[in-house]
């Protein structure tokens, strides 16, 4: 038998999670607003949203913090591109990807039109996480050209749908099926030097796609089931090993900054770095990151002109947190983008490969920061960045980040909605997140200001 339609036998016997792993969904859940909150008026978002009726038209789905209703397809296709637009959502270091951004946009647009509760949706997301990881790690991920989230995360959101719509195994292998193999291949990612652009990971297309795949099986549509059974591509043992011992999505990752990842050991590292030794930043002369090779890969522009630009780039990242504190990256703001001593700082940087380093990739996303300042040279290594869970963020810690991203972006009565409907879900109520995810947005009275920039 395929082992598409062994993942469809595990998804349809599925009744429940443990409670662990429900609190670990309710915390990507939590995590995901927060995001969804940063991205919503990001240039990114206001296009997806704004494009989002016209290419899907509407229907009985909330777009996020929006007056309208759109498809299923269609508003999950507009929450993941706010959700996944400024690179805060989570991420498992299995995948070397982000489920978050997908799964949980395609659960709740599939609950705004079916009858559905708040332990459905739970188990729903943790079995979305499960197959999309499980795709995702089941690669040879050394070998790939390029690591995104696109090829693999709408295979979890039909996975999802499709237990949530109660479909039989068949159907759910069929929609699995169709979703990979119509999935984007985003090939011009593994050449393309613009990576400011908002196509990025392939995230929202993925997840519509995989939507629509759910509709397509449960009308008769079929798809290429042996899609993993092929050893040269997928690795059969870890696609289906252990299903239902243990659930993937208790490994998730999360980020306290919006900006790739693979920067963020680094950014612990200096400002580590910079409190124990007491640097003063105006002495820093130079900055050396020791790191993994794929680090190089990305652009790592030392003046980007716009904010997926800038997430990808080490240096600017480093500097902007170095001289304007991690604030700065919760969110990222176009503000800062022109900002002369970031830019004058970011040019000091230099990136270096580690191969002790690289040999943990994909494993972990370590980080050795050497500072050069008059006084002599200053190293810090970081090898498990807070958020992963071997150093994990609690409760509290998401707290924070979202008060933190929400106060700069909202008005205190539109948070407090918010955060009383992540309080309910957690008591096992979904109607009030629901309900706050429905209502248009309230901006603080003061919005961030947006910048033009000009390469110089």
């Amino acid at each position: 038998m395929a082992i598409a339609r062994d993942l469809a036998d595990f998804i349809t016997e599925t009744k429940s999670v443990p409670e662990s792993t429900r609190a670990i969904a309710v915390s990507a859940v939590f995590d995901l607003m927060t995001a969804a909150v940063v991205g919503y008026d990001s240039p990114g978002g206001r296009a997806a949203r704004n494009a989002a009726p016209a290419i899907w038209g509407t229907g009985p789905a909330a777009a996020w913090f929006s007056p309208g209703r759109l498809t299923v397809p269609g508003a999950a296709f507009a929450n993941a591109a706010i959700a996944s637009m400024l690179d805060l959502d989570d991420g498992h270091r299995a995948a070397a990807g982000h489920p978050g951004a997908s799964i949980i946009p395609a659960v709740f647009a599939t609950a705004d039109a079916y009858d559905v509760d708040a332990d459905q949706v739970i188990v729903a997301i943790a079995l979305g996480y499960e197959i999309a990881v499980r795709v995702a790690s089941a690669r040879d991920i050394k070998s790939l050209d390029t690591l995104v989230t696109g090829p693999w995360c709408g295979q979890g959101a039909a996975a999802a749908a499709g237990w949530l719509r109660g479909l039989s195994p068949g159907e759910i292998a069929q929609a699995i099926a169709i979703a990979g193999s119509s999935a984007p291949n985003l090939a011009a990612v593994a050449y393309s030097r613009v990576m400011g652009n908002h196509v990025k990971e392939g995230i929202p297309w993925a997840t519509a796609t995989g939507l629509a795949a759910v509709d397509l099986a449960a009308a008769g549509f079929t798809g290429p089931v042996d899609l993993f059974d092929n050893e040269r591509l997928y690795d059969p043992v870890k696609l289906t090993t252990a299903l239902g011992n243990g659930w993937l999505i208790d490994g998730i990752y999360f980020k306290p900054y919006s900006c790739c990842r693979w920067a963020h050991a680094a950014i612990e590292a200096l400002l580590e770095l910079q409190a124990k030794e007491k640097i003063a930043t105006a002495a820093i002369e130079a900055i050396e990151v020791h790191t993994f090779g794929r680090t190089l890969r990305l652009n790592n522009d030392l003046a980007p002109d716009n904010l997926e630009a800038a997430q990808y780039s080490v240096p600017f990242c480093l500097a902007l947190a170095a001289l304007r504190g991690t604030e700065a990256l919760l969110p990222l703001k176009e503000s800062f983008l022109q900002d002369p001593e970031v830019l004058a700082l970011a040019k000091r940087i230099n990136l270096i490969v580690d191969p002790e380093l690289d040999a943990m990739f994909p494993n972990a996303v370590p980080a050795r920061v050497v500072v050069t300042t008059p006084r002599g040279h200053s190293a810090h290594t970081v090898l498990s960045p807070k958020g992963e869970p071997a150093n994990p963020m609690t409760w509290a810690d998401l707290e924070s980040k979202f008060d933190t991203a929400a106060r700069q972006l909202i008005d205190p009565s539109f948070e407090s909605a918010l955060m009383a409907g992540i309080c309910a879900l957690r008591g096992g109520d979904i109607l009030p997140l629901r309900t706050a995810l429905a209502t248009p947005m309230v901006a603080t009275r003061e919005p961030l200001p947006r910048l033009t920039v000009q390469k110089a």
